[in-house]
């Protein structure tokens, strides 16, 4: 598996609509997005199939590993790369079992050290902390210090992700602070300039 770094990019069904989805996720791939996340929590099961196929595929295509929010029978029924777990999804013991040890697992570990410890010795690929800034997706999500980022990156040797309001302005602090990708939704996806955004992101870690 390839290290996990970069920007990483996370659908929203309210900003992409299914006739724009795949565009612009082939937009954010073509300037550079290093990983993405199907995120879509209001569809049903055949257009969440539908649209995770068309996404595998894109993926694919640009060998660009394609993550899964929170459900694992999607990753499997379209071979994603891998899934992200938040707390109140499936444990990452159950995950793992049923995906094989090839795919990559994710944990959200919001501002807790201690959390992402237990989840590297359980298995994880990468852990997730935030939120670090107000967030358009989650506004009620629980804020997170920036010295989490620093403190992780002394005990843990999986790759940390930032998420929760980061854009252009405010990124290369969490990338200083220890941050190994950046987690984006909005400030990705919120309009047409797709691949200005995305390029302006990526710069971040040049």
């Amino acid at each position: 598996m390839k290290k996990l770094s970069g920007l990483y990019g996370i659908t929203d069904d309210r900003l992409l609509p299914q006739s724009i989805l795949a565009d612009a996720v082939e937009e954010s791939l073509i300037a550079g997005c290093s990983l993405i996340q199907y995120r879509n929590k209001s569809e049903d099961w055949n257009t969440q199939l539908q649209q995770a196929k068309s996404l595998q595929t894109l993926c694919q295509n640009h060998l660009v590993p394609l993550i899964i929010n929170d459900n694992i029978d999607l990753c499997l029924a379209v071979n994603a790369a891998g899934v992200h777990l938040g707390k109140q999804d499936s444990s990452l013991e159950t995950a793992r079992e049923k995906l094989g040890s090839e795919k990559i697992i994710g944990i959200t570990c919001h501002d807790s050290i201690d959390a992402a410890v237990a989840a590297e010795k359980a298995g994880a690929d990468y852990v997730a902390f935030g939120s670090f800034f107000p967030s358009v997706t989650k506004p009620q999500a629980s804020p997170a210090p920036l010295e989490v980022l620093t403190l992780a990156k002394k005990k843990l040797s999986i790759p940390i992700v930032a998420i929760g309001g980061i854009n252009a302005e405010n990124g290369a602090a969490l990338i200083s602070a220890g941050a190994d990708m950046l987690a984006v939704i909005s400030a990705l996806f919120k309009d047409e300039n797709v691949t200005a955004r995305t390029a302006e992101l990526v710069q971040l870690f040049e």
